[in-house]
């Protein structure tokens, strides 16, 4: 299997490209420290996907960045908001121009990509985190529609947004807080089960780390 993980660099990122190569895929990766993938620049983005070649079974999405969580509407920040919707939302976008040509137009393919369970409008119930939250819920419906595309010329393409829990890295260590966590082998352990049994049925689907259905 052929696997192409964008983001590498991450936590969660390193941990699926391990996992994935210790199968014995043939993994390529891509990330802002090595080839400099800014996912904020567009041309940026075309370069360096435009330097790699698919088909690929398995595109694997997970960028994406935190910012300073808002606890309440006077704290928004004009500029710090657009700063995160570029990254997590935009760049996402921007990737997912390339699908039609990086997946197989034949054959079972999954594009998975990193959302978070805040990101979800009917499972909100604390407010705050706007900025964030906004972002991620935006990125799920690029997602989503994503999916409707690209499945009418590739009709065993499988594209998700899925949701990996709280995750021990760089990225959660100042917001865990009391939420159960896990390491970032065990996020790409689990991530993996799951987009191996999806089914195409489940294209255009928000996921959790155990294959639960997350609401919009």
């Amino acid at each position: 299997m052929k696997a192409l993980v964008i983001g590498a660099s991450g936590g969660i990122g390193q941990a699926v490209t391990q996992a994935l190569r210790y199968s014995g895929d043939e993994v390529v990766t891509l990330s802002r420290s090595a080839e400099g993938l800014d996912v904020t620049d567009a041309g940026s983005v075309d370069a360096v996907l435009g330097g790699v070649s698919g088909p690929f079974d398995v595109i694997f999405v997970a960028v994406g960045v935190l910012g300073t969580p808002e606890k309440s509407l006077d704290a928004i920040d004009a500029g710090a908001m657009a700063e995160v919707m570029a990254v997590n939302a935009i760049g996402p976008a921007l990737i997912l121009r390339h699908l039609p040509r990086l997946l197989p137009r034949s054959g079972r393919s999954v594009c998975a990509v990193l959302s978070a369970r805040v990101g979800s409008i009917g499972d909100n119930r604390i407010g705050g985190w706007y900025s964030y939250r906004a972002s991620k819920a935006a990125l799920n419906q690029i997602v989503h529609g994503a999916a409707i595309e690209v499945g009418r010329s590739h009709k065993d393409s499988i594209v998700v947004a899925l949701h990996p829990g709280t995750v021990q890295t760089a990225f959660t260590a100042e917001y865990a807080g009391r939420h159960k966590t896990v390491t970032a082998q065990e996020a790409a352990g689990n991530l993996l089960g799951v987009t191996g049994g999806l089914t195409v049925e489940q294209s255009g689907g928000f996921f959790d780390y155990a294959g639960a259905v997350v609401p919009w």
